[in-house]
């Protein structure tokens, strides 16, 4: 599972890692980092719950 994130899209409103700060970082300026890598089986749903949780849609979480 891979996590791409549309940084045209992300407003920074940082509910992706609130719902699941285990694969979701933010930068400095409080926008989303994607999970760096492939998703462990274990992290697939938080993935699933950070993804919709943005409510600009900016996250695409593919298997």
């Amino acid at each position: 599972m891979k996590i791409t994130i549309d940084s045209s899209l992300c407003s920074g409103h940082a509910r992706c890692a609130a719902a699941a700060p285990e694969v979701f970082r933010l930068d400095d300026d409080g926008y989303a980092l994607p999970y760096e890598g492939e998703v462990p089986p274990e992290l697939e749903q938080a993935a699933r719950d950070g993804e919709s949780a943005c409510p600009e849609r900016a996250i695409t979480v593919e298997r």
